[in-house]
């Protein structure tokens, strides 16, 4: 039976329904060899902190699933349903010549009872897809089930490519270098003596490195969870050295001193209706930046664009940060212009 099977979604990927159709999955998958009771150390997690050298396109990658005929890839995350992953990397992949499904795992749309990580990481794997994406919440969390890491996922701290194959699995990080690519070409110019960070979870983590790599003066990282700032400022300060990141408590007198502001919080997606900032604080002199991309318009970056500030959305990260993991599936290189023209066809 095809556990991981759903209804097709309008840009032709599919969602995951199957753990209704079969309650008991979870239950016979957590345990097994992959994937760590809940709470607990994984099994293999000696084994996490290990890197491998080399990104997509470089010796190190293992042999382009594409060799092997129909190529079947995910993502795994919670109120999704309105993603253009599935469009791109099925436009890359007609591109490329490959019958290559790209299925939405909405954790959303499983159970009861609802699967934990471990357990679809652990389905999708034995169903044979070459690998899944991961998104919010789930980009820290999917480290302990992981058997390496690259380079890029190991300095940033979090995964959103995970990679199956030869009975490991591999995590990369692409959104970092896709913010940082889409943010030069973008914001490039731009003064960043000051900036804020809303969110310090697995994409506040790749947008973050990505920033420092830029040479921001001073980075304020702010987050709910005064411990998860604390210790993304801590991995920072560690890796770049002179105490440029700090914690910041105070919303209003943080974005008052700064050049611009970025969102990496979910707030703003359709799940997660609304602005992480109040419009009395944005001013027409700094620049908003927004990671979230459905809707492709947050409300942050509308109120931004009406105050005259000038503004970065989503889609230029998710584009090349999607191409970029496109790459890391099929081992073959993406075009990003087709990658791009789903993206906007699917909106």
């Amino acid at each position: 039976m095809v556990l991981l099977a759903g209804a097709p979604t309008p840009t032709g990927g599919r969602s995951l329904r199957g753990f209704r159709t079969f309650p008991n999955a979870a239950a016979d998958i957590v345990g097994s060899h992959n994937s760590p009771p809940e709470g607990g150390d994984d099994a293999r997690g000696g084994d996490v902190e290990r890197e491998i050298d080399g990104e997509a396109g470089t010796p190190g990658v293992r042999e382009p699933r594409a060799r092997q005929g129909h190529v079947l890839t995910g993502l795994v995350g919670r109120g999704i349903q309105k993603s253009r992953s599935p469009a791109m990397h099925e436009a890359a992949g007609r591109h490329c010549g490959l019958a290559l499904e790209y299925r939405l795992l909405d954790v959303d749309r499983m159970g009861p009872p609802t699967p934990s990580l471990g357990a679809i990481l652990d389905r999708a794997e034995a169903e044979g897809f070459a690998g899944v994406n991961v998104t919010h919440p789930y980009k820290q969390e999917v480290l302990r089930h992981l058997g390496r890491i690259s380079d890029s996922a190991r300095a940033v701290g979090a995964v959103n490519t995970v990679v199956f194959g030869d009975g490991e699995r591999i995590g990369h990080n692409t959104d970092s270098w896709g913010f940082r690519e889409a943010f030069r070409a973008e914001l490039g110019d731009a003064r960043r003596d000051t900036v804020v960070l809303l969110g310090a979870g697995g994409g506040g983590a790749a947008v973050s490195h990505a920033l420092m790599e830029t040479g921001v003066g001073r980075l304020l990282v702010i987050d709910p969870e005064p411990d998860r700032a604390a210790a993304l400022v801590a991995k920072l300060d560690a890796q770049f050295g002179g105490g440029r990141v700090v914690v910041a408590a105070n919303l209003a007198g943080a974005i008052a001193a700064a050049d611009g502001v970025i969102n990496a919080t979910p707030v703003g997606m359709d799940s997660h209706p609304g602005s992480p900032v109040p419009d009395d604080l944005v001013r027409p002199s700094m620049w908003v930046a927004d990671i979230v991309y459905f809707p492709i318009e947050t409300e942050l970056l509308r109120t931004a664009r009406a105050k005259g500030c000038r503004t970065m959305g989503g889609g230029h990260m998710a584009i090349l940060q999607a191409a970029r993991a496109f790459e890391h599936f099929t081992g073959l290189t993406a075009d990003v212009e087709t990658m791009r023209a789903a993206f906007l066809a699917a909106g």
